[in-house]
Order: C-alpha cells, then structure tokens, then sequence
C-alpha cells in the first residue's frame, strides 16, 4: 500500500496491515506491526512508527520501533529513539536519539496503550 504524493500531508494517525510506502508528510503515529514501512526520500513523518521492518531514505521526527530491523539508509535523517533488535546504519545516514535493543516488549505494550487511549478519545 503506498500514500503518496509530494503535497501529500496527513495530520493524524495511520494505521494498516499491509506493507507501507508513505509520502509527503505524515504527522502522527504510524502502525503497520506485522509489515514493512518505507519512508521515501521526499517524506517526512513526525510521530511513532511501528513495524516489523522500517526502512528511512527520507526524514522522521520520533521513536521508531520494529520487531525486526531498522534500516537507515544514505541520506536519511532520523531524530529520536531506536528500539529494535537490529538496526543497519548506512553511511552517510544522519541520526540523533537512543538505540535500545533490549526495550522492544516494553515499546510496543506501551504504544498499544497509547492506541487505546487515542482510540476511547475518538469514540
């Protein structure tokens, strides 16, 4: 599944179960748990992004958490923490935060906590 486009901004939460390519900018949390995430070079996201695999070309503001590998690749720009039991840190990848290796089980209870309450708030 691909969001896409330059002018593209989502201001809210994104949530799928399928693997994902987003664009343009996204502020908020993204989930896709049991897939993959690309964040091109000419994408922003500003929230928490949750996957099985996260692979960033473009810029991201906020933890990332994958159950598997996080993949920052050449001229990314990554800001926040990293929770993940394998992370690949190309060179020429830009990145400002934590690496946590070991916190994955606490990351993703809380995350699915932090859904929960967006969700009562919602309705």
């Amino acid at each position: 599944m691909s969001i896409s486009g330059a002018s593209l901004k989502i201001v809210g939460e994104v949530r799928s179960t399928e693997d994902l390519t987003l664009d343009g900018r996204i502020d908020g949390p993204v989930e896709c748990e049991g897939g993959v995430v690309t964040v091109p070079a000419s994408a922003t996201v500003v929230g928490t992004v949750i996957a099985r695999d996260i692979t960033v070309f473009g810029r991201t503001d906020g933890q990332l958490i994958a159950t598997e590998v996080i993949d920052l690749r050449p001229g990314s720009v990554v800001t926040g923490d990293i929770i993940a039991p394998s992370l690949i840190l190309h060179d020429g990848a830009r990145f400002w935060g934590r690496v946590e290796p070991n916190g994955l089980d606490a990351a993703i209870s809380v995350a699915r906590f932090q859904r929960k309450q967006r969700d009562a708030q919602a309705g």
